[in-house]
């Protein structure tokens, strides 16, 4: 699987991107506005654990941001379960280098269009710290509203953080038969 756009590209993750995969998410700057299971220091051990899992399943749904042949991002979703099956959370990190040149807002779109596509996804969303600037902003320039904010939701470095919530209906979902 590959999307491709302008800017970037979104693709599987492969076994070749350790080197680059720690080069650019070994960042505290990164780090600090993703969920705690994005470790850091980022380690070579790390990408590893990381790559064995995310180069599995079909189709993927952990994918990698490609920019100059290199994977310099990581963008995906997982699904939800039961009632919320036609619903998935999205989520993204990008390295600092190559932040402030609408590379993620268009590896979203791409992703987002996919999901809706080829995977008749009903909804996505997004739970950015309320106070991520650049992350809400990525979201509102790839078509997604924010619904509210959670306050108090989560905890960061031990400090309480408010997440947004925001979310892309699919406009042309289609209702399989047997829901």
């Amino acid at each position: 699987m590959r999307l491709n756009g302008t800017l970037c590209s979104v693709r599987r993750w492969t076994a070749d991107d350790v080197e680059s995969l720690v080069r650019h998410a070994d960042n505290v700057n990164i780090a600090r506005q993703l969920r705690d299971r994005f470790p850091h220091p980022y380690t070579r051990a790390n990408a590893i654990a990381f790559l064995k899992h995310s180069t599995v399943g079909d189709p993927p749904t952990s994918l990698a941001i490609e920019v100059d042949r290199q994977a310099v991002g990581g963008i995906g979703y997982v699904a939800g379960s039961d009632v919320e099956r036609y619903s998935a959370e999205v989520g993204y990190w990008l390295g600092e280098q190559y932040w402030g040149r609408g590379i993620v807002t268009e590896a979203l779109v791409l992703v987002t269009n996919y999901a809706f596509d080829q995977r008749n996804l009903l909804r996505l969303f997004a739970l950015p710290f309320a106070d991520n600037v650049g992350s809400t902003r990525v979201l509102e320039k790839a078509g997604y509203v924010c619904e509210g904010i959670l306050r108090s939701s989560s905890v960061k470095y031990g400090q309480p953080r408010d997440q947004a919530m925001y979310a892309r209906v699919n406009p042309g979902w289609n209702r399989p038969l047997s829901s």
